[in-house]
């Protein structure tokens, strides 16, 4: 497994802790490195994933459940939303191709969610996906 999947999972794992606990995103980033054993490159960016995802989240939240039709933010399954929250952060800061965000999503959606969780991800990331580059598209049309 790469280095960025398993940051991804560590990512995961975090904000589904803070989610469910309201736990402060430092201690539990702190706690969770203490349990475990990664590299620096995997700790970082599984730091700035949770940071970014934490600090956007008004935004990302608001996108996912405009996509997700007929799917409240608060009903769907704590995997399926913070692997969600992951990708949409990854595809807004365009820090990755957009097709490896919504394949790595799925791939952790499939590995930590329920039987239906992969297809969801791809369903709501796939409209996600279409809006920002709508989105994109018009304010590139905008400027020039």
């Amino acid at each position: 497994m790469g280095r960025r999947r398993r940051a991804r999972e560590h990512a995961l794992q975090i904000l589904f802790q803070i989610d469910l606990t309201g736990g402060n995103a430092e201690e539990v980033l702190e706690s969770f490195w203490g349990e475990l054993d990664a590299g620096d490159d995997v700790r970082e960016f599984t730091a700035r994933l949770v940071r970014g995802t934490l600090d956007d989240r008004e935004q990302i939240d608001r996108r996912v459940a405009e996509a997700a039709k007929n799917w409240r933010l608060e009903r769907m399954p704590a995997v399926d939303r913070n692997v969600l929250r992951i990708a949409v952060y990854e595809l807004v800061s365009a820090d990755s191709p957009p097709p490896v965000v919504i394949d790595e999503a799925i791939e952790v959606a499939r590995r930590f969610g329920g039987e239906e969780s992969a297809g969801f991800v791809n369903g709501v990331l796939d409209e996600i996906r279409a809006r920002l580059d709508a989105e994109r598209q018009s304010a590139g049309d905008d400027g020039g």
